[in-house]
């Protein structure tokens, strides 16, 4: 199925993230997300984001930063945006 790209709305990024993800980081991992690239996620989150774009639900991505570190976009249905550390949720 083809991907298809979103505009992303207000980004909110929360300070353990910036504490631990460069300029670099975030940007590559908006950009995939806004692309429709989910990162590491399994192929049922996969599959609920593709819905979701179609739907307009809430979206969710998984990177890995170039320090190795996981972190995570959501987006939701306004598809304002929050670029976070797993422990952050």
């Amino acid at each position: 199925m083809a991907v298809l790209s979103f505009q992303l709305g207000r980004v909110v990024i929360t300070p353990n993230a910036l504490d631990q993800l460069t300029p670099a980081d975030i940007q590559r991992g908006l950009q995939r997300h806004q692309a429709g690239d989910w990162g590491e996620l399994d192929e049922h989150d996969r599959q609920e984001n593709d819905t979701a774009l179609r739907t307009g639900s809430r979206l969710l991505s998984a990177y890995r930063a170039a320090s190795g570190v996981i972190f995570w976009i959501i987006s939701e249905a306004d598809r304002n945006s929050t670029l976070l550390m797993p422990d952050d949720y």
